[in-house]
C-alpha cells in the first residue's frame, strides 16, 4: 500500500456536519450524572439548535442508555437532528452474528450506527492482544454486518493520529477496510488528545486525499487545542466534526462545539446549522449547563456572560458610538449581548450606559449618587461587576423604585446539633443537623409569619419564604438556586471577618448572580437571597403584573 501526503491548502467545504455526543462523551466528566429524563431533554435542546447528529448513547452497556433508547423511540420527536447509537467492533475472533455490542446496535432503533476501532497497531498489539491482520477483519467485519443490517454506518478511528504517526501504513490500511465495508465516515480521533493542529491538519489532509469516504474529526483538549483542532480539520477537508457543548468530556473535556460552531459559521463562511439557528447557540448553551448541573463559564467565547462584557471606561465610550469597536463579532448573531460591567472605577458615562443597557431613565443626580454608592460599597467587600442583578436593584432604587412583593419585618435562624459534643474527629460519622428558619414579612399590608426547614441557613430560609410567597407569586416556585459562593475578605480578623456571599441562581431561562456582605454570614446570605428572589419575580409575569398595579 502506498503511503498518503498531505497536499497544499485547499477550498473549504461549504457546510460540515455537526455530530453531538454530550449524551456519551459529554457525561464522562466528572461531577456529570444524567438521568433519562435529563438525556431526553439535552436531545431536544441539541435538534433545537439545529446539529446533524446526537449520539444517544452505547445500547446493552447499561439499564439508562436501554431505557433512553426505548423512549426516544416514542418521545423524542427530532425534527432537525438525527438519532445516532455508538458502540464498538466484534470482540477479537468473534462472529459478527453472535456479536451481543453488533446486535444491540442493530435492534437500537436508529438508522445511524458510530463504532469505534482501533488504529493504532501498538494497541492491536498490546491492548487487545491480537494479530493486525485481526485488528483490520475485526472493523471490516462489524462495518459490513451493520450495512447489512440496512444502518449508515460512521467509523471511528481510536487514536488514528497517534497511530498514524507511529506506522501510518496500519493505520490507512484499517480506514481502506473500513471504506469497502461501506463506512459512510471516516472518522479521525485524537483520543489521548496530545496533538497539535499542524500535525491534524497534515494528517486530516492526507486522509482526505487517499480516500473518497466523507472524513470526520474527533477531537479532545487535553493541550488546550481541541477548538484549533477541530478548526484545522475542517481546513484540511473533514466534512464532519465530532465534539460537545460546553466542551464535556472525560479529563480536560472534548472540543467544544460551541466556538467551532460559531467560528465556523462566523468567521470561515462554512455552513454548520440550519439558517436562523445560530442566534440560539447561547440560550442552549446555559441550558444544557444547567441541566448537567455545571455553572456556565461566564468567559466561554461567544455565549458567555462576560463574552462582550465591557468594563475599562475608554471601550464603554467608544462601544456607545461604535458597537464594532470592541466587539469582534455581533453579539446578538450568537443570541447574546453587549453588557457594560460597573465597578468601582466606573464613572459617569459608564453608568449612564449600564442604565441605558437596563432601559431605566435617571437624571444626572441620580447617576452621581449611583457612583458614589458604588465606590463606597465596593470599598466595603461588594463586587458588582460578578452580581448584575444586584447592581440592577440598586440602580432601579436610584430611579426611586421600591420592590413591591414583601417587606421584611425580621428573621430568625436556629441550628440544632442533635448529636455528638462539639467538634467530630475525622473518624466520627457525620452528625445530624437541622436548620430552622423563621420569616415575619408583609405583604400588601397582610403580616404573613412563614417557618421552613432546610440543611442550611440559606436552604431554611429559601423554604420559609416560599412558603411565605409561593401561593401569591407562583414565580416563586420556579426560582432556583444553582451555586452559592462564599468568600472571607479580611483573613486577618478571623471568625470576625467580613463575608463576602455570591448565589448564582436560574429560573429555567436565564441565569443571574446576587451578592451579599456582612460580618455575620448568616446576614449576607439573606441579603444574596432577597435579591436573587425578588429580581427572579421583578423579570416575571407575577412581577409584571404587580409592578402594573403600583
Amino acid at each position: 500500500m502506498s503511503t498518503a501526503e498531505a497536499t497544499g491548502p485547499r477550498p473549504l467545504p461549504a457546510s460540515v456536519e455537526i455530530y453531538d455526543t454530550t449524551l456519551r462523551d459529554g457525561s464522562q466528566l466528572e461531577g456529570i450524572s444524567l438521568t433519562v429524563e435529563d438525556k431526553l431533554r439535552i436531545a431536544r435542546q441539541l435538534d433545537y439548535l439545529g446539529v446533524h447528529f446526537i449520539e444517544g448513547g452505547w445500547p446493552g452497556s447499561n439499564p439508562k442508555d436501554d431505557e433512553f433508547f426505548a423512549r426516544a423511540r416514542d418521545e423524542l420527536n427530532l425534527e432537525t437532528s438525527t438519532l445516532v447509537s455508538f458502540g464498538s467492533t466484534r470482540k477479537v475472533k468473534g462472529r459478527t452474528d453472535e456479536d451481543l455490542t453488533l446486535a444491540n446496535l442493530a435492534a437500537s432503533g436508529t438508522q445511524v450506527a458510530c463504532i469505534v476501532g482501533k488504529c493504532w497497531d501498538y494497541h492491536v498489539l498490546e491492548a487487545l492482544r491480537t494479530t493486525l491482520d485481526e485488528g483490520v477483519a475485526m472493523v471490516a467485519e462489524s462495518v459490513r454486518f451493520l450495512k447489512d443490517s440496512g444502518m449508515q454506518v460512521f467509523f471511528d478511528a481510536e487514536h488514528f493520529f497517534d497511530g498514524y504517526h507511529h506506522n501510518r501504513e496500519y493505520s490507512l490500511a484499517v480506514l481502506e477496510a473500513a471504506a469497502v465495508a461501506g463506512a459512510d465516515r471516516l472518522v479521525l480521533c485524537d483520543t489521548n488528545g496530545g496533538t497539535l493542529p499542524a500535525r491534524v491538519e497534515d494528517t486530516v489532509g492526507a486522509v482526505v486525499d487517499y480516500l473518497d469516504v466523507p472524513v470526520g474529526v474527533h477531537l479532545h483538549n487535553d493541550t488546550g487545542c481541541g477548538v484549533a483542532n477541530a478548526l484545522a480539520g475542517v481546513r484540511a477537508g473533514a466534512t464532519q466534526v465530532q465534539g460537545t457543548i460546553n466542551g464535556y468530556g472525560e479529563r480536560t473535556g472534548n472540543c467544544n462545539l460551541v466556538p467551532i460552531i460559531a467560528n465556523l459559521s462566523l468567521k470561515m463562511g462554512v455552513e454548520t446549522v440550519p439558517p436562523g439557528r445560530l442566534s440560539r447557540l447561547t440560550a442552549v448553551s446555559h441550558h444544557v449547563a444547567e441541566l448537567v448541573n455545571f455553572p456556565p463559564d461566564p468567559q466561554q467565547a461567544y455565549v458567555g456572560s462576560s463574552a462582550f462584557a465591557h468594563k475599562a471606561g475608554l471601550h464603554t465610550s467608544a462601544i456607545a458610538r461604535r458597537p464594532d469597536a470592541y466587539e469582534h463579532v455581533d453579539p446578538a448573531a450568537v443570541g447574546n449581548g453587549t453588557r457594560f460591567v460597573v465597578s468601582e472605577m466606573a464613572g459617569r458615562s459608564t453608568v449612564e450606559l449600564k442604565c441605558e443597557e437596563l432601559g431605566l431613565e435617571i437624571d444626572g443626580k441620580a447617576v452621581g449618587e449611583i457612583v458614589d454608592t458604588l465606590k463606597k460599597l465596593e470599598h466595603a467587600g461588594y463586587h458588582f461587576e460578578v452580581a448584575d442583578a444586584s447592581l440592577e436593584l440598586l440602580m432601579r432604587g436610584a430611579s426611586g423604585w421600591k420592590q413591591p412583593y414583601f417587606e421584611l419585618e425580621s428573621f430568625k435562624v436556629a441550628t440544632e446539633h442533635r448529636s455528638g459534643t462539639g467538634a467530630r474527629a475525622w473518624n466520627e460519622v457525620a452528625v445530624d443537623m437541622e436548620t430552622e428558619a423563621t420569616v415575619k414579612l408583609h405583604v400588601e399590608g397582610e403580616r404573613i409569619v412563614a417557618t421552613g426547614e432546610g440543611n442550611g441557613p440559606v436552604n431554611a430560609l429559601h423554604a420559609a419564604l416560599m412558603m411565605a410567597l409561593g401561593d401569591r407569586y407562583p414565580a416563586f416556585r420556579s426560582i432556583s438556586l444553582i451555586d452559592y459562593k462564599v468568600r472571607v475578605l479580611d483573613t486577618a480578623a478571623g471568625t470576625a471577618a467580613v463575608t463576602r456571599v455570591i448565589i448564582d441562581s436560574t429560573n429555567g431561562d436565564r441565569v443571574w448572580t446576587t451578592i451579599g456582605v456582612s460580618t455575620n454570614i448568616v446576614e449576607a446570605s439573606w441579603q444574596a437571597l432577597v435579591d436573587s428572589l425578588v429580581f427572579g419575580l421583578l423579570h416575571s409575569e407575577d412581577g409584571a403584573n404587580r409592578e402594573s398595579k403600583e
